[in-house]
């Protein structure tokens, strides 16, 4: 059955009416947050359909604060090469709304500062030690998002970790791993909720030579968030489970559209850390921005005279984004992007409209009445060599599903999700007990991945770095124009991109689509490395 007609056929009518009630409620500049706003949208929670509550409005939450600085995770160890850490994850109430505290899931019981994890500063080489705690009322994990760890310290949903419970995580960070990368919860079932009621948290690997170390560095991690007019984060409604939640809260380092001073030439890292969100990033038509780095770090060379940047959920990158020649002002935004979300009669629904994500002041200082030279990006970053002529292919095939009869059966959801939605790979949905694909240590391997659904997909694969080779739409063959490092790459309908990637450990990797309401539905298979 096509998606985007489904409702139409076999939905009660109570409930189908309130649908279509909140669809042709918007319109195409308003996108989801109008649908979002209403009390009678219905959503899933211990595992029985109700009405969701009212949503606080889009400008509830104040702006134009500095930006904030990311907390640090504290090294407890003095000895040179080893970082040792402990992250807590718990409860723990901010008021982001007067007098309507919040109750978040954060790693730290810190109230004050931005909503999210702390960061975790480490170079290449060192051997990292995190002892996590788990005072959440469900079992988690910590996925290290991109980093090259050992299979059974890489937080996969096979090892979860029992509330109450304590786990140590510990690996070493090989040469040339240096990147950006970010950590959040993996649990089957349960990762969608953890992070959008707060965990995750940012990673920097740094080499020993990075030729862009002395650049003034800045930190933008981007998250979304819903809160109910009362304070509370509120479950996921069926059109988050479809086309993955989407917030009316973007927040920049935990905060609404804070105010940027950039007084030299900076070099930005940017984390999508959204459940489902894509970010068309620019500031703006009249202000260029070189890209420099992907998720697994620095590029060849720089791409110049950028203006606009697109991240899919779970993708990293680095910019450098110039003070000018003189005061100016700009707006970071999240530019119209149409991934194509569900309708629930036919069709799709309108792109949300662009974002402001943060106000930009440039103030560059001058000498003497004179302008400062800019700084020059060195033409050559690193090395990014060719992995080589693969020895296998491996196949990846997007897919979905919906059985109306099990969604309509009284008490038939599980685990607060709707059953008989099924988002899948390889025509099947994760199951824990089966491998879905296997390779061999160290063999060079091209993997195909294909979208058959009619929406975009974030694919992301554990425990190494890939390279984009090419894209296939409708017969057409285009060429990766560069070579990166990456652990997340965008899939169109319809497109296939293509990648090359080696493991290097042996044992499980998970693969899936990192829209985490379609993870969770079992758009993920498992990887057995031999």
């Amino acid at each position: 059955m096509i998606r985007r007609t489904f409702l139409t056929r076999a939905l009660s009518a109570a409930v189908a009416s309130l649908f279509a009630r909140n669809v042709s409620a918007q319109k195409p500049e308003n996108g989801m947050q109008d649908m979002q706003g209403m009390s009678d949208m219905p959503s899933m929670s211990g595992g029985k359909m109700h009405m969701a509550a009212t949503l606080a409005p889009a400008d509830a939450l104040p702006a134009g604060a500095p930006l904030a600085v990311l907390r640090k995770l504290t090294n407890e160890s003095s000895e040179p090469g080893v970082f040792l850490g402990t992250l807590v994850a718990q409860p723990v109430q901010h008021e982001f709304l007067p007098d309507k505290p919040t109750t978040f899931w954060q790693y730290g019981n810190t109230t004050q500062g931005p909503v999210v994890g702390p960061l975790i500063d480490v170079r290449e080489g060192d051997t990292v030690e995190i002892r996590f705690v788990n005072r959440l009322p469900q079992p988690s994990t910590i996925h290290w998002h991109g980093l090259p760890v050992p299979p059974d310290q890489d937080g996969n949903p096979s090892d979860p970790v029992a509330p109450g419970a304590t786990r140590v995580y510990r690996f070493t960070l090989p040469s040339g791993s240096a990147g950006t990368y970010w950590y959040h919860p993996h649990p089957h079932m349960k990762t969608a909720e953890q992070v959008f009621r707060g965990l995750a948290g940012p990673i920097v690997v740094r080499s020993a030579d990075d030729p862009l170390a002395a650049w003034p560095e800045r930190h933008l991690f981007l998250s979304d968030l819903r809160l109910a007019s009362d304070g509370s984060i509120p479950a996921n409604d069926m059109m988050d489970w479809m086309n993955g939640r989407e917030g009316q809260f973007v927040l920049v380092n935990g905060a609404r559209r804070p105010r940027i001073l950039v007084a030299t030439d900076e070099r930005w890292r940017v984390w999508n850390a959204c459940s489902a969100r894509y970010l068309r990033l620019s500031l703006g038509a009249g202000h260029r921005f070189a890209q420099v780095g992907t998720d697994g770090g620095l590029l060849e060379q720089p791409r110049e005279e950028l203006t606009e940047l697109l991240l899919a959920p779970g993708e990293r990158t680095e910019l450098i984004v110039r003070a000018g020649m003189g005061p100016a002002d700009a707006v970071l935004t999240a530019g119209v992007y149409d991934r194509r979300k569900m309708a629930m009669s036919h069709g799709s629904l309108p792109p949300e409209p662009h974002r402001a994500l943060a106000d930009v002041r440039f103030e560059p200082p001058s000498a003497a009445g004179n302008p400062l030279t800019p700084r020059a990006i060195p033409t050559s970053l690193r090395i990014v060599p060719s992995l080589g002529v693969p020895v296998t292919q491996k196949s990846v095939v997007f897919s979905e599903a919906m059985n109306m009869a099990a969604m309509q059966r009284s008490g038939a959801s599980t685990h607060g999700m709707p059953a008989g939605m099924t988002f899948m790979i390889n025509d099947a949905i994760f199951d824990p007990a089966r491998i879905s694909l296997t390779s061999r240590r160290g063999e060079v391997e091209l993997w195909s991945i294909e979208n058959r659904t009619d929406m975009d997909h974030p694919f992301h694969l554990h425990g190494t770095q890939f390279q984009v080779i090419d894209r296939e739409q409708g017969a057409v063959n285009t060429p990766e124009p560069y070579r990166a490092w990456r652990d997340t790459v965008n899939v169109q309908p319809g497109e296939t991109v293509r990648i090359a990637t080696v493991q290097e450990m042996a044992g499980n990797r998970m693969f899936h689509c990192h829209i985490l309401e379609h993870e969770d539905l079992g758009m993920m298979g498992t990887l057995k490395v031999i």
